[in-house]
């Protein structure tokens, strides 16, 4: 089995720059006639720098939706605008709120 470091990097990258899905590579390895635990170990590494932007975005969104959330429960505790109380409450809540889904929607997917 090929080390990590001996995986051609650039074969990878082209292969996400062309999206494509995992039974493709398969197929690409098979015609360059790599070893069945070659195409394993290029699935593994594919599959990992493919959803790697992914997971860098839902951290974003999850760490946004934390931070607007703990803002959000403070003015609403300290109540530093009154006039914008029901706005702060369940607007910038919900808000809050979406973003956390969303981030780990992006994590777990």
């Amino acid at each position: 089995m090929q080390s990590q470091s001996s995986l051609d990097t650039a074969l990878i990258r082209s292969w996400i720059d062309a999206r494509l899905e995992p039974s493709n590579v398969e197929a690409q390895l098979k015609m360059m006639s790599f070893t069945d635990e070659d195409i394993a170990v290029y699935l593994k590494e594919y599959k990992k720098e493919r959803y790697a932007g992914r997971r860098i975005n839902g951290f974003i969104c999850a760490g946004l939706g934390a931070v607007l959330g703990f803002i959000s429960c403070l003015l609403t505790f300290f109540n530093t605008f009154p006039e914008l109380y029901n706005v702060i409450l369940f607007g910038l809540t919900s808000v809050a709120i979406l973003l956390i889904c969303l981030g780990l929607y992006l994590l777990f997917e």
